[in-house]
């Protein structure tokens, strides 16, 4: 044990294990990211036709959750062997098709797996061999998930937004990134900043601006890093929604009636007040002469 911390406390060979580690998680993300959408449809599916008092649907009685039923071929359905599925190393040795039908394997899952590993290393680089970095890693991780089904659905599973507030709330009693006081003023504030910017809103236009899953996202980075962190989150959220809404409205040519979902910007914007927010804060103060 104490060779193995010995180990771990060597900057290269802890960033190494958890970048192999981080490509590992972002296999079972892109589970996550397709899966997890699926189920609270199915559920509350199931829920309306108990309420309505309706048969059961016929259709999706088998099992299906993260673990049941096993990787397949969406075109195909053949299963897939576990050589077929090493993070990235499995998508380059079969040149991006499937090995049974050769039908086209997004490029989206090495990327997600990738990208994971790519956030796990700066985070064990920024905090070491750190109890902050294990829950920086468990926080980052989620985000990933949350960002791309967001994206996908629009929705924020509050499966995975929920624990992630009381976690917060439960580091801030041993002080691991802000103390319990600020970290409660946070969580409030921050839901109830974004409630209330909802609620003007939807006053004013008669529309949904946003979900209640931004809210509650918002209030996870209240609970992990405190109240004074919520300002540049919100700031700089705000601003890459911006350009990139303006960007896609005129390159794109998208709708600008179609909704764009509003949890990557937070979820990009938060992970970076995790990493860099006190240098950031700083260099504003120093800015506004404060």
């Amino acid at each position: 044990m104490q060779e193995l911390n010995i180990q771990l406390n060597n900057p290269v060979f802890f960033v190494s294990l958890v970048g192999i580690i981080g490509l590992l998680v972002g296999s079972f993300l892109n589970v996550v990211i397709y899966r997890l959408p699926v189920m609270m449809n199915r559920n509350w599916r199931k829920d309306c036709l108990e309420y309505l008092q309706l048969p059961p649907d016929q259709e999706n009685n088998e099992p299906f959750n993260l673990s049941v039923p096993l990787s397949r071929c969406p075109q195909c359905a053949s299963p897939i062997k576990p050589w077929q599925n090493i993070p990235v190393f499995s998508y380059l040795l079969l040149r991006g098709k499937c090995a049974n039908c050769k039908h086209p394997i997004s490029l989206r899952y090495p990327v997600i797996e990738a990208f994971t590993a790519i956030a796990s290393i700066i985070v064990a680089w920024h905090f070491g061999y750190t109890f902050q970095a294990g829950f920086a890693l468990l926080l980052t991780w989620a985000l990933i998930a949350l960002t791309f089904i967001d994206i996908d659905s629009q929705l924020l599973p509050d499966s995975i937004t929920l624990p992630l507030l009381w976690l917060g709330l439960l580091l801030s009693l041993f002080g691991i990134f802000t103390d319990t006081h600020t970290s409660i003023i946070g969580a409030i504030t921050g839901y109830m900043i974004l409630w209330s910017v909802y609620q003007l809103f939807k006053l004013l236009t008669g529309k949904e601006g946003m979900g209640y899953g931004d809210f509650k996202l918002l209030a996870v980075f209240g609970a992990w890093l405190g109240w004074q962190t919520l300002p540049m989150i919100i700031i700089l959220s705000s601003l890459v929604g911006a350009v990139i809404g303006i960007g896609m409205i005129i390159f794109v040519k998208r709708d600008h009636a179609t909704p764009i979902p509003f949890g990557p910007y937070l979820a990009a914007a938060g992970w970076i007040a995790l990493l860099w927010g006190e240098p950031i804060n700083q260099l504003y103060l120093d800015f506004a002469g404060l």
